[in-house]
C-alpha cells in the first residue's frame, strides 16, 4: 500500500518529468505535470504545474476532485492512477509522457455514475524547473485559441511554448484569466528555501463524460504537428508495452523474473538520451546518459558508472550500457571523465577523482555480462591516456605518489570523492590524501589494465601495469590497516583542513586530522577494499571489516556514512543547505552503499544468500514509502530512518537490483557467474 504521504514520478526518456505528491498540492519547486527537457542553455524547464479538475451535474455546483475525493491511489505498469469518488461518481485519472517527447497526457474517465460535466484548469508557470518558486513568469504569456486546442507562449525570461489540445467528445475553452498568488510550497520551507511563489492560469476546458468515453489533455512543447499526430489511448497502449517489454526483456536477460518487477521500470527513468546536450551531439541518437537522482541531479559520471551495471546489464539494455559508455568516453579530458554536467551547459565539470576509476569498473562489468570484448579495444585510447595521466599527475592534485605507488587527490577548496558536500566555501568531508576507495579503486583499474593489455598482447605494458598494482597492494596493505581501531583509515597521509567557519558553531565544527596524519573515522569506504573485482585488501583482513560495518554503519536502508560516536557524527538529515550538508556524510544513511555490503558479505560468507537478501528487504519495502515505486537517495541516521534527499536515486535502485540479480545467480550458478566477485 503506497503511502498517502509519497510522491510520483513519471518520465520520458529525456531527462523530462512529471512529478508531485499523491494528494495533489505542490510541495515542492520541482512538482508540475510536465518539466520538459529543452536545449541548451534551457535545460529542465517548468511549464505546466497542475491541471485542476472538478466534476458538476445539472443544477449542482461542480466539486472539485482534490486530496478530500481520493478514493484511491495506485501504480499500474509503473503509472501512477487515481479514483476520485463524489457521491455514487467515480472519476479516474491518469498520467503518463510518451518516451522520448516533452509531452504529458491527462487522462480522465467516468468509471461509476455519469455523465456529468468535466472541468480542467491548467495552471501554468514557466521556469528553470531547479530555480526558486520565486521566479516563476506570471506575465507577459502569450494566448493563441486553436480547434481543440490552445498555446500559450512565453517571451519573458523562459522563451518557451506550451501547447495544449483537448481529446474529448465536443469540448469547448474559455478564456479566464487567472492569476494565483501565495502559492505555498512546504516542502521548500522545510528545505530553507524560498517557499512561496504566483502561477497563472489562461482559461479552462469543459466536456462531458461518461461511462463510454473519456477526456484527455495532450500538453507539449513539442511542435504542433508532433502534437497533433498524439492518439492518447494509442500513446498510452504503447507506453505500456514498452514497460512490459523492459520486464521481459530483464527476466531473459537474469534467466528469471526480477521481484518485484517495479525496480526496472525504476531504473528506466534514470537511462536518458541527452538532446540537449550540445557536447553529445557526435553520437547524436546514440547519446546515453543517465540521471543521478529526480528531482534535481542531472546526470554525473561517478553515479552513472556506479549504476551502470544495476541499470542496464542487470536488465538486458546491454545497447544502452555500451553507449552510455562511448558517451563518456568522448567527454574525458585530462584523463578525467566528467564529474557532472550542469543543468543547461553543454560541458562537462571535472573535479572527480573516482568517477573515472569506476569508468574501467563499469567496462569490466559491461564485458562480463555480455562477452563482448571488442568495446575493450575501441576504448583501449582513453584508457590508457587515462592511466598515465594518473601516474604523471593531472588536474586537482591528483597523482600517484612515488614515494610507495598510492594514489593522492586533493586540492584546497575542491571536493573530490563521493563524500562531496560544499557549503559557502566549506568542504564539509575534505579527504585530501589517500583516500581509502580512492586506492581500492586504483588498484583495481591498474589490474584490470593488465589483464586488458595482456589479452591484446601487449605483454610489456601488462607487466608496467602488474608492477605498479603489486606497489599499491603492497603499500595499501601496509599502510591503511589499524590496529589499534580494527578497521582501516579512511585516508592516510591526510592533508591539512580545509575552511571551516567559525569555531563555535558546533554544525561545521572542523575535527579533520592534521597534514600528514591518518584519519581514523569508521566509514562505508573500506567496503570498496574488499568488494570490488580486484580486492587490494588481504583477505585475512575482510571479516574484521565486514564486522565493523555490520556492528557500527549498518542500518535496514543502507549504511551510516560516518558512524555513531564521532564528534561530527549527526543522526539527521533536516534542516537549511547548510545544516544538511554538514551531515550530508556525517552519519546520513546512503540506499546505494547496501551493494558493497552485500558483496563483501558474500565474499566473506560464501553461499549466505538468505543474509544478503535480507539485507535488501528494508529498501524493498521502501519502495512504497516516499518516491511511489523507487528508492529515495538518503535517509536519516537513526531510527525511524525518514527518507531524504532525492525521493528516486539511480544507484540507490541499481544496486538494489544488481544485488538481486547477483543473490539469485549465486543460487543458481555459483561463484562462477558474472556476479561472482
Amino acid at each position: 500500500m503506497i503511502s498517502e504521504g509519497a510522491e510520483w514520478l513519471v518520465t520520458n526518456g529525456l531527462g523530462g518529468y512529471a512529478s508531485g505528491t499523491v494528494p495533489g498540492p505542490v510541495r515542492r519547486r520541482y512538482h508540475g505535470l510536465l518539466i520538459a527537457a529543452l536545449p541548451a542553455p534551457l535545460g529542465r524547464t517548468l511549464l505546466l504545474t497542475r491541471l485542476l479538475a472538478s466534476i458538476g451535474r445539472k443544477g449542482h455546483a461542480n466539486v472539485a476532485l482534490d486530496e478530500h475525493r481520493i478514493e484511491s491511489f495506485s501504480l499500474v505498469d509503473g503509472l501512477p492512477r487515481w479514483r476520485y469518488r463524489v457521491d455514487d461518481c467515480v472519476i479516474e485519472r491518469r498520467i503518463m509522457m510518451p518516451h522520448d517527447q516533452n509531452t504529458v497526457i491527462v487522462t480522465h474517465r467516468s468509471i461509476a455514475g455519469g455523465p456529468v460535466t468535466l472541468t480542467l484548469r491548467p495552471i501554468v508557470g514557466f521556469r528553470p524547473h531547479e530555480f526558486a518558486v520565486t521566479e516563476t513568469v506570471t506575465t507577459g504569456y502569450t494566448l493563441t485559441i486553436r480547434e481543440r486546442g490552445l498555446e500559450v507562449a512565453s517571451e519573458a525570461g523562459v522563451v518557451a511554448t506550451l501547447r495544449f489540445l483537448l481529446h474529448a467528445r465536443g469540448g469547448d475553452f474559455t478564456v479566464d484569466h487567472l492569476a494565483i498568488s501565495d502559492v505555498e510550497y512546504l516542502t521548500e520551507q522545510h528545505r530553507g528555501y524560498e517557499a512561496s511563489g504566483a502561477l497563472w492560469s489562461p482559461g479552462y476546458f469543459e466536456t462531458e463524460l461518461d461511462e463510454e468515453i473519456s477526456a484527455a489533455v495532450v500538453a507539449s512543447s513539442d511542435a504542433w504537428d508532433v502534437v497533433t499526430a498524439i492518439d492518447p489511448d494509442a500513446a498510452e497502449e504503447a507506453e505500456i508495452a514498452r514497460r512490459r517489454h523492459l520486464i521481459e526483456r530483464a527476466a531473459e536477460a537474469g534467466g528469471h523474473s526480477i521481484e518485484p518487477p517495479q525496480l526496472v521500470l525504476a531504473a528506466d527513468q534514470f537511462v536518458v538520451r541527452p538532446v540537449a546536450r550540445l557536447a553529445f551531439q557526435k553520437r547524436g541518437e546514440h547519446a546515453r546518459t543517465i540521471i543521478a537522482g529526480y528531482h534535481w541531479f542531472t546526470d554525473w559520471g561517478r553515479d552513472t558508472m556506479i549504476s551502470l551495471e544495476g541499470l542496464t546489464l542487470v536488465t538486458g539494455r546491454h545497447q544502452a550500457a555500451a553507449e552510455i559508455l562511448r558517451t563518456f568516453a568522448d567527454a574525458e579530458r585530462d584523463g578525467l571523465i566528467p564529474n557532472y554536467f550542469p543543468e543547461g551547459d553543454s560541458e562537462g565539470v571535472y573535479h572527480t577523482a573516482d568517477a573515472t576509476l569506476w569508468f574501467f569498473h563499469a567496462i569490466s562489468r559491461y564485458v562480463a555480462h555480455t562477452g563482448n570484448a571488442a568495446i575493450v579495444e575501441e576504448l583501449m585510447p582513453t584508457l590508457r591516456r587515462i592511466i598515465n595521466a594518473h601516474l604523471q599527475g593531472t588536474r586537482f592534485g591528483i597523482h600517484v605518489d612515488p614515494a610507495d605507488g598510492l594514489l593522492v587527490q586533493g586540492e584546497e577548496g575542491y571536493q573530490l570523492t563521493w563524500m562531496d558536500a560544499k557549503v559557502d566555501g566549506w568542504v564539509v568531508t575534505p579527504r585530501r590524501g589517500k583516500a581509502v576507495e580512492i586506492n581500492a579503486l586504483w588498484y583495481n583499474a591498474l589490474r584490470l589494465m593488465e589483464r586488458w593489455l595482456r589479452d591484446a598482447g601487449a605483454a610489456s605494458g601488462a607487466a608496467e601495469m602488474r608492477a605498479h598494482a603489486d606497489r599499491a597492494h603492497a603499500s595499501f596493505n601496509a599502510r591503511f590497516w589499524s590496529d589499534d581501531l580494527g578497521h582501516l583509515f579512511d585516508v592516510v597521509d591526510a592533508a591539512g583542513p580545509d575552511f571551516s567557519p567559525g569555531a563555535g558553531d558546533a554544525a561545521s565544527r572542523d575535527v579533520s586530522p592534521g597534514a600528514g596524519s591518518n584519519d581514523p573515522a569508521c566509514r562505508p569506504n573500506q567496503l570498496f577494499s574488499i568488494s570490488l573485482e580486484h580486492p587490494v585488501l588481504a583477505p585475512a583482513r575482510w571479516r574484521a571489516i565486514v564486522d565493523v560495518v555490520e556492528a557500527r554503519l549498518l542500518t535496514p536502508v543502507g549504511l551510516r556514512s560516518l558512524a555513531p560516536g564521532h564528534p561530527d557524527y549527526k543522526p539527521q538529515y533536516f534542516g537549511d543547505l547548510r545544516t544538511r550538508d554538514a551531515a550530508y556524510h556525517q552519519g546520513t544513511v546512503w540506499g546505494w552503499l547496501i551493494g558493497p555490503a552485500v558483496d563483501a558479505w558474500l565474499k566473506t560468507h560464501p553461499g549466505d544468500t538468505a543474509r544478503a537478501r535480507g539485507l535488501l528487504d528494508g529498501l524493498i519495502a521502501h519502495l512504497e514509502a516516499a518516491g511511489a515505486g523507487s528508492i529515495s537517495e538518503v535517509f536519516d541516521a537513526e531510527p525511524p530512518y525518514t527518507p531524504r534527499g532525492c525521493i528516486a536515486q539511480a544507484w540507490s535502485v541499481a544496486e538494489v537490483l544488481r544485488c538481486l540479480w547477483k543473490i539469485s545467480a549465486v543460487r543458481h550458478e555459483g561463484s562462477s557467474s558474472p556476479a561472482g566477485r
